[in-house]
């Protein structure tokens, strides 16, 4: 059955070679269903920074909505043929990765708009707000 028929061998979308600008619109295009990429003169003036550094060839990953293969949280589910907007780039050196930021969203999703840290206090020795 399964074991009888060998694996294909994996095929990434892009190759680490590849310009952060080519990983972002091969990501967008063939995965996302984008027609095209656009990126902010904010994204594009961090890129120009990076060309030709090691940076470059870091894998990316592409912060964008949860709701759309889009940036845009209000198309639903699987859009086609649409423009995939990149506001701003980051590096996570640490991590090793670059971030391509679409649209806004919650960074790290999960974690609450208020979190209890802001809640926490210290009086006369003594903590209050871990309940």
């Amino acid at each position: 059955a399964i074991d009888e028929r060998p694996s294909k061998p994996l095929q990434f979308t892009y190759s680490n070679e590849d310009t952060i600008e080519k990983k972002v619109e091969k990501v967008a295009t063939k995965l996302y269903g984008a027609s095209n990429v656009v990126f902010s003169d904010k994204a594009l003036k961090k890129l120009k920074l990076i060309e030709g550094t090691a940076q470059e060839k870091l894998p990316i990953c592409i912060a964008k909505t949860q709701y759309s293969f889009s940036a845009d949280p209000t198309a639903y589910g699987v859009a086609k043929d649409f423009s995939f907007e990149i506001s701003d780039i980051e590096i996570n050196q640490g991590a090793e990765f670059v971030v391509a930021i679409a649209g806004k969203m919650m960074r790290m999703p999960g974690l609450p708009a208020s979190p209890q840290a802001l809640r926490i206090d210290l009086k006369d020795g003594e903590v209050y707000g871990l309940s």
